[in-house]
């Protein structure tokens, strides 16, 4: 009888189903453990599989039509969201080894977590404002696919992208071929083609941790990161649907990614900052003193640690001046804040870090008690058309103290950056083009770093691919 009982709830838990057209599953890293994620256009949530066990997954949110909201957009350039999808989830612990979930095998968290792909900025932009009009059909210009699948091919232990991942924001002009019929607004249409259609192999290699950027904030496409992206427990008022939850939408808390042997990667959620020094009572300043403080109680212990953000605090930008291009300095409104707990700009527990919204690809470490930087903003959105110089001038900080000692950028090219476990503070650093070609090799050692080329110009992009590394397939 006891194994009859058994048996017969067994049967009585959520099975696994079979996938459907629209079914999308990948691995969410989150707070204290990894989380499973299915956007599924079946009615209700299957079970995923988890080491031969079924898991009921529970609903985080159902398919809606939600109403047009205030936008960054004019409202004639804006529309409802659809989202005529189911997004399951489940939480699992670091030691599952198996997991499936709708006839799609996911990959497991690794135990020590030695290689990493980093990504950022990765959809194709249409953007009214800007007159900018990505030729998202055409793969040579819109390449994230591209790159998603050679990061694979490197097989990674976890993908970190650090935020940007919706640029379709407007209708593409009638007559331009090269975005002809792309969805477009922030619904479930736009975030497939922009994301997870492009990402699918990269989704199916690694879990992802996700960082979220200005274009997810709830002016823009932050209905969707809720609903795909975020790792955490769905909260109240966390959904970015209506513009009154709008400062609970774009806050939330940093969390701790653990990496093994000591090693620590913190996510920072500071997408809602903007470019601007910001007043000390300002709602988006005392919300990020929160996550400095949370931040240093993250760190605390580590060997090692990457803080990930979408806005770079110490790196560098590029803006045409007269005759010359100027170097902007690092993000003004998180260094108003971040500053006031002293000239670091980063908890002390922080070696490296991590950010996009710079197109392009950048590396900054200093003789001062900073922590290194590194841009990644390259994966697939329009470049920046700004050169940095193969040196930084004298006198020229990114932020108040941060003194310049080993600087390296690439403009004007995609790609992806990889980054191997040497020590318990060291990593290798590869720097690699839409073909997976290494165009630049760097070395972290604790809060300091170093690359083999300043500047990466058209004479190394030809040499490279002309020696593919023989590492990657």
């Amino acid at each position: 009888m006891r194994r009859f009982a058994l048996l017969f709830a067994l049967l009585m838990l959520p099975q696994p189903a079979a996938a459907t057209a629209n079914d999308v599953a990948y691995v969410l890293m989150g707070d204290g453990g990894a989380v499973v994620r299915l956007v599924t256009a079946a009615a209700t949530c299957p079970a995923a599989m988890i080491d031969g066990k079924p898991r009921p997954m529970a609903l985080r949110f159902a398919a809606a039509m939600v109403p047009q909201r205030v936008t960054a957009s004019p409202a004639e350039l804006s529309k409802p969201s659809a989202f005529p999808v189911n997004v399951c989830e489940t939480n699992i612990t670091p030691s599952a080894r198996r997991i499936s979930v709708a006839g799609q095998r996911l990959p497991a968290p690794a135990r020590m977590i030695r290689r990493i792909v980093v990504i950022g900025d990765t959809g194709c932009r249409l953007k009214a404002a800007d007159a900018a009009w990505q030729a998202c059909n055409d793969p040579g210009a819109f390449v994230f696919g591209r790159i998603a699948a050679g990061a694979a091919a490197w097989k990674p232990d976890l993908v970190i992208h650090v935020g940007d991942y919706h640029y379709r924001e407007n209708r593409c002009p009638a007559g331009n071929g090269g975005c002809a019929g792309s969805p477009w607004g922030y619904g479930w249409d736009a975030w497939s083609a922009d994301f997870f259609t492009p990402a699918a192999a990269l989704l199916a290699a690694a879990p992802l941790a996700a960082a979220r950027g200005n274009h997810e904030s709830c002016a823009r496409a932050g209905q969707g990161w809720w609903r795909f992206l975020d790792a955490r427990p769905r909260q109240p008022g966390q959904d970015c649907d209506d513009p009154a939850n709008d400062r609970s939408g774009d806050t939330s808390e940093p969390y701790a990614i653990d990496l093994g042997n000591g090693g620590r990667v913190i996510m920072m959620d500071m997408s809602a900052a903007g470019g601007k020094a910001l007043a000390p009572d300002d709602w988006r300043a005392i919300a990020m003193r929160r996550t400095f403080e949370r931040v240093t109680e993250l760190g605390e212990g580590a060997r090692f640690a990457f803080a990930v953000d979408h806005y770079p605090i110490l790196g560098f930008a590029g803006e045409h001046g007269n005759g010359a291009p100027v170097l902007k300095p690092g993000n003004a409104a998180i260094q108003s804040v971040f500053g006031g707990f002293g000239p670091r700009m980063a908890p002390t527990g922080i070696d490296v870090l991590l950010a996009g919204h710079v197109h392009l690809w950048q590396q900054a470490s200093f003789a001062s008690d900073h922590p290194s930087q590194f841009i990644t903003g390259f994966s697939g959105t329009l470049e920046d058309d700004v050169p940095m110089p193969p040196t930084i001038p004298d006198g020229t900080e990114p932020a108040p103290g941060a003194h310049v000692e080993a600087f390296s950028s690439w403009v004007a090219g995609f790609g992806y950056m990889t980054m191997e476990r040497t020590g318990s503070r060291r990593w290798r650093v590869q720097v690699r083009d839409r073909d997976g070609h290494t165009v630049n090799r760097c070395t972290i050692n604790g809060r300091h770093s170093h690359c083999d080329i300043p500047q990466v110009d058209a004479a190394i992009l030809a040499a490279a691919a002309g020696s593919r590394d023989p590492r990657h397939p």
